[in-house]
């Protein structure tokens, strides 16, 4: 990918791109630290384009990342919960999720968080780590019968 990285708010029309991006992210990406059945099972959750805008509507503030077409996006729910946040294969490595990352530690006070808080994939959790937030502890789960995990983290505003 060539070309300059931009921040932009969601567009209703992003919603198909950022439904494919999440899974192919899920798909690409998350093979690196999960087995082919927890990517199964994990890809199972990907949002529809209708439940994105769907989502939205709840107050949320939905960021999409531009490089050469959509590279990524990430919401924040008001209270300062980072709900998703994905990076679409072909842009990984590029300070994509960095730079989505920043744009919402810069936003959130907006809305009268103090702080910024996930649940991080084992693909994601050393960028939000590189990142100032502070791993609170792994979390066991199972998505659609398949044992899984992810990381809790937070950062203070």
């Amino acid at each position: 990918m060539t070309g300059d990285l931009s921040i932009r708010p969601f567009h209703p029309e992003d919603a198909g791109a950022l439904s494919a991006l999440y899974d192919a992210s899920v798909r690409a990406l998350g093979g690196r630290d999960y087995s082919a059945a927890q990517i199964e099972a994990w890809a199972s959750l990907t949002p529809s384009a209708e439940a994105l805008i769907e989502r939205i509507r709840d107050g949320r503030t939905r960021l999409v990342a531009v490089l050469d077409g959509v590279a990524g996006f990430v919401d924040i729910e008001t209270d300062g919960h980072i709900d998703l946040l994905y990076v679409a294969p072909a842009a990984a490595g590029l300070g994509v999720a960095r730079a989505l990352l920043e744009t919402a530690e810069a936003l959130a006070p907006l809305s009268g968080a103090s702080r910024l808080y996930a649940e991080a994939s084992e693909t994601a959790r050393p960028v939000f780590e590189r990142l100032g937030y502070s791993v609170v502890c792994r979390r066991d789960f199972e998505v659609a019968g398949v044992p899984i995990h992810n990381w809790a983290v937070e950062k203070p505003l």
